[in-house]
């Protein structure tokens, strides 16, 4: 059965599936929206106490529903200059060196981490024997990403692709899985190194999105686009520590990169299976 699943992703026409859904996430549909919030919080054990808003009538599409944000102060941020920190709730997939410019996906898996990022030796190089950290997002998470430190947007890239789930009986699976799905690549200089952030989409997801750019996709496209953003001046994009940064409009995946050199080690809760909560303390950067 669990073959059988993965193989019809490979025959399913998964961009015309996500769009779809994409549209009816989107419509205010009135009380067949409402409703459809109240069973998604049936099906998935939301915790709505957590929500700004708890009561799924408040919430005019399915989108402003699946993006809620938080009460303020539900998710404190671990204090230390010397932590980076877990950018979102989920699971983890997977973390640890990236060796020979590879990142491990799952046993008998990994994928290049040029291709990953966009194809371009320029934003490879500085991650080549970094460290990595993939977290896979439910349906019963939030789905707000954040920054794990303060950083400087200074490259965006839209690389399109497959849409596979991106949930573990699929990333056990399909070879590669996180550099063939479509995804937004986020490159940021922060004061101890590079970092990227990756935002991969997946069946059904109705859109990726940054706090600077608004939706990214859809629409979808057949090559690469890319954006250069200055260091300094008004046009600089500058983002603290824990602030949100991008969000999913249903669940994915983020694949953080972290410079050569950068992380010193990967906290003890955080490992492969290991549940993530905004805010904690994802790893220690590396003295000088």
């Amino acid at each position: 059965m669990d073959k059988l699943k993965v193989n019809l992703q490979y025959v399913m026409p998964k961009h015309g599936l996500s769009r779809l859904v994409g549209k009816f996430a989107a419509s205010e549909a009135g009380p067949l929206t409402t409703a459809f919030i109240k069973w998604f919080i049936r099906q998935y054990d939301i915790k709505m106490e957590e929500a700004v808003q708890e009561d799924p009538k408040s919430y005019r599409t399915f989108n402003e529903f699946f993006t809620r944000p938080l009460k303020p102060g539900l998710r404190p941020l671990a204090e230390g200059d010397d932590l980076l920190l877990q950018p979102v709730d989920g699971c983890v997939s997977q973390c640890g060196p990236i060796r020979d410019e590879r990142l491990f996906q799952a046993k008998g898996h990994d994928f290049g981490l040029k291709e990953l990022l966009g194809g371009f030796d320029k934003d490879a190089e500085p991650f080549k024997e970094g460290h990595f950290a993939t977290i896979y997002l439910s349906p019963q998470d939030y789905h707000r990403i954040h920054m794990p430190v303060a950083g400087t947007l200074r490259r965006m890239i839209y690389v399109p692709g497959d849409l596979f789930s991106v949930n573990p009986l699929t990333t056990q699976n399909v070879p590669g899985l996180f550099a063939r799905n479509e995804r937004v690549v986020t490159i940021f200089d922060t004061e101890h190194g590079p970092m990227a952030m990756v935002l991969v989409g997946a069946t059904i997801v109705a859109s990726i999105e940054t706090v600077w750019a608004g939706t990214v996709t859809p629409p979808t496209g057949s090559q690469v686009f890319d954006w250069d953003y200055p260091a300094e001046g008004e046009h600089a994009i500058h983002l603290a520590k824990g602030e949100e940064m991008g969000r999913f409009k249903l669940g994915s995946t983020v694949v953080a990169c972290f410079g050569r050199g950068m992380v010193d080690e990967f906290d003890d809760d955080f490992e492969p299976g290991k549940v993530t909560r905004l805010g904690r303390a994802m790893a220690k950067v590396q003295d000088d």
